[in-house]
């Protein structure tokens, strides 16, 4: 069986038929809907909330949360609508401005900007960076009830009406994304982003990645509410990025159920578990703190003791915005909780980081193909390197010397596998 990848940097992979188990990848839905008719009937029919036109205000100052380069959501699609919905309630212009709710993420560069909102809505509102490191623009929220503190931008704080505007996949470390997020991490400050990370460290992926209620997105839910997010607008996308389905309304309601929908989209069926995962990264593969994504839906699959093979092409590293993680091999919670706790890490976020693919590598080989990360990077962080996927699955078949079955992931980064028979060696 030859492979390809959505990435022209790296070349195809032949898998042997006998060891050969299959390609899976999130789903298509063809629709005699065009995405406009779709974007205007989530609208129309908000989940737990009336429509956004009858609870906007004339004179309300009005923020519109969106997410960033890291995340495929069409806001450009979906913007023109909110806004009307706006202007229906008689909402000016001059009171409505965007912010990026780039998390612990670098900032958006001006053309990046542009071509999320639409060239249009960028010249004519004003499109705010969050800028997490500088505490002046963050508030103190006070504490959740399980202690994480709420540090939050002060621009959310001073709005009438907050709409988060975002969409719905597979998350690790919330389950899915969407709903809330777009508050936590999305305009939080650091301390806030590194305590929730870390308390999703505690948990094995399959314990999270997919699941609705988690430990963490409770959190996020009660971040989201102190902060006072009112409306979100979530896009669920199949796996060809075209928009199937919209919800929108009250923060928990309507993001529950757009987790039922994207479950459906990206929820992958596997008979059982496997030997080796060769998974991309795509569409998160602008870094190795994005591309672990595919780490992660591999994890769930693969059977303990196995391999994951990520093909990646990370062009800015490991991750520029947290640089401390090139300093650390990445280990499992149970050796990086100690570290924290004497004070060794700075940067909780990144230490979260590293114990997500570390719990990973305790259990598995992990190899990565990336023409962003040289072998000595990734080798101090703990992976195995490969020039090409054809090099990597040579590595696998040597390291587990039988004969391995192969499973093959396409857009790692959003797909949801879910294992039928989960009996045998986990």
């Amino acid at each position: 069986m030859k492979v390809n990848f959505k990435y022209n940097d790296f070349p195809s992979v032949e898998i042997p038929d006998e060891n050969f188990g299959g390609i899976y990848q999130p789903h298509t839905y063809p629709s005699s809907r065009t995405e406009e008719e779709i974007i205007q009937q989530g609208l129309n029919n908000p989940i737990g909330l009336p429509r956004i036109r009858e609870i906007a205000k004339k004179g309300q100052k009005v923020l519109i949360l969106i997410d960033d380069y890291t995340r495929a959501t069409p806001a450009e699609k979906i913007l023109p609508f909110i806004l009307k919905e706006l202007h229906a309630a008689y909402v000016e212009d001059k009171d409505i401005s965007l912010l990026v709710a780039q998390g612990t993420h670098r900032k958006m560069s001006t053309q990046e900007k542009e071509n999320k909102v639409g060239k249009e809505i960028y010249e004519r509102f004003p499109v705010i960076d969050h800028l997490w490191e500088n505490e002046e623009m963050l508030e103190y929220l006070g504490d959740t009830p399980s202690g994480t503190s709420i540090w939050i931008n002060q621009q959310v704080l001073k709005a009438d009406l907050v709409i988060g505007l975002g969409h719905i996949v597979p998350h690790r470390i919330t389950g899915f994304s969407g709903g809330g997020k777009i508050i936590q991490p999305g305009v939080c400050g650091e301390k806030t982003t590194g305590q929730t990370h870390w308390v999703g460290a505690m948990y094995e992926g399959s314990e999270i990645l997919g699941k609705t209620e988690n430990p963490v997105r409770a959190e996020i839910d009660e971040i989201a509410g102190k902060a006072g997010l009112d409306i979100i607008v979530n896009a669920v996308q199949d796996g060809s990025g075209k928009i199937v389905r919209l919800v929108c309304g009250d923060v928990i309601k309507a993001h529950r159920k757009g987790c039922e929908i994207a479950r459906q989209v990206y929820g992958v069926p596997l008979p059982g578990f496997t030997d080796i995962v060769l998974t991309d990264s795509y569409p998160a593969d602008v870094d190795l703190w994005q591309a672990a994504k595919g780490l992660f839906a591999a994890d769930v699959a693969v059977r303990g003791g196995g391999v994951i093979i990520l093909v990646t092409p990370c062009p800015e590293g490991v991750a520029s915005h947290h640089p401390s993680v090139v300093n650390h091999k990445c280990l499992p919670f149970k050796d990086l909780e100690p570290l924290v706790k004497r004070g060794e890490f700075k940067d909780l976020t990144a230490a979260a980081f590293l114990a997500y693919v570390g719990n990973i590598m305790a259990k598995n080989k992990c190899i990565l193909v990336s023409k962003g990360i040289n072998a000595k990077t990734a080798e101090d962080l703990g992976f195995l390197w490969a020039k090409t996927p054809q090099d990597a699955l040579k590595i696998s078949f040597d390291l587990l010397k039988k004969n391995p079955e192969v499973v093959v992931f396409k857009q790692g980064g959003e797909i949801l596998p879910i294992i039928e028979n989960k009996k045998g060696n986990k």
